[in-house]
């Protein structure tokens, strides 16, 4: 399926089905994506003849490896007016999806990183199997875990969004059933089965996915948990990485190391998002703040010299600046999340 439109846009029998269509780059997103779902979200939100919804992808590559990372770096490096579009879009579509007022099932088969959760963890029902891989890797290119991160890894258990957060460590399908990230284990061979049976009987959706579902085994996660709910509970990120390199172990020693290679500016925003998100009261209060923070980070040095580093060049050596924690100072941070202009600040659709 990898010809034709980005989104494949169809309604099959009371079902309407949205399937990422770009394999070739892990179904990455883009702002004509994000509008082509809005578009069909919002005709289906109040139409009788669609009961409810499902959001897949083609192919076997993976559902969606986040936003068209090349393309926002490009427009960073310019007047970022492009890169803004797209965020502001993109959250709108996570926001509108948050909200849905109709079953919305996600098949997160494969790769589900930065804005493929935006989109499929808002979803009641989110199928994974074993080709599951979630992370929220942004920390490693200069930008943080947005598209509602701030809502979503707040409100895991004992730190361990946090410890996502800021190692951009990837979990598979039994730790992300641990999590709450996805609802539904069911193996890949059976899920085309399983989509074919929703569409045959869209009102039994719930006992069809029981009647699917397999066990993706121990979550190895369950180990460390409390570990990461020692290590990560310090006041600070700088207060994390003491406790760790303190440790006498190797996990320890392994979650520092990660920590390490992560832009320091970005380790700091992600720490101070989640504290924020964690008391806000709405999801379309942190989207607002995270438009705010992604407004200025895509147009910063890190973001740029993260893709260059880890993307274009690939050379896994990024420059940082500032290159230290110790060097990213509080007004830095104080500056990313403070109010933008007006006509400049993120809203959700009408």
């Amino acid at each position: 399926m990898s010809e034709g439109p980005e989104v494949i846009v169809r309604i099959e029998g009371r079902v309407g089905r949205l399937t990422l269509n770009r394999p070739q780059a892990l179904h990455a997103l883009t702002t004509p994506m994000c509008r082509e779902m809005i578009a069909a979200l919002a005709a289906w939100r109040s139409d009788p003849a669609v009961e409810i919804v499902m959001l897949d992808h083609s192919g076997e590559r993976g559902f969606c490896a986040g936003g068209d990372i090349r393309t926002l770096a490009e427009s960073g490096a310019g007047d970022g007016i492009a890169a803004r579009e797209f965020f502001f879009t993109e959250y709108r579509l996570d926001n509108l999806l948050f909200h849905y007022p109709k079953h919305v099932v996600a098949f997160m088969d494969g790769v589900v990183m930065g804005g493929g959760v935006g989109i499929s963890r808002p979803a009641r029902f989110r199928v994974g199997t074993q080709r599951t891989v979630f992370a929220m890797p942004e920390t490693g290119i200069g930008l943080f875990p947005d598209v509602g991160g701030s809502w979503y890894l707040a409100r895991m258990p004992d730190h361990i969004g946090l410890w996502l957060a800021l190692t951009g460590a990837r979990i598979r399908a039994a730790d992300c059933e641990l999590l709450g990230v996805i609802t539904d284990y069911v193996e890949a061979a059976r899920l085309e089965a399983l989509k074919a049976a929703i569409v045959e009987r869209p009102a039994a959706l719930e006992t069809l996915l029981t009647e699917f579902e397999a066990d993706p085994g121990r979550p190895p996660l369950a180990a460390h948990q409390d570990e990461i709910a020692h290590f990560f509970a310090g006041g600070s990120v700088e207060a994390i990485v003491r406790a760790l390199h303190a440790a006498d172990s190797d996990w320890a020693r392994e979650q520092a190391s990660a920590i390490a290679s992560k832009s320091p500016t970005s380790l700091k925003v992600a720490f101070r998002q989640l504290q924020l998100g964690a008391r806000a009261t709405s999801f379309t209060e942190v989207m607002e703040m995270e438009y705010r923070i992604a407004h200025r980070l895509t147009v910063g040095h890190d973001f740029l010299e993260g893709v260059r580093a880890v993307i274009v060049d690939k050379d896994g050596a990024p420059k940082w600046a500032p290159a230290r924690l110790e060097d990213v100072s509080e007004a830095a941070v104080d500056g990313i999340f403070a109010s933008l202009a007006s006509g400049q600040a993120w809203s959700p659709l009408p």
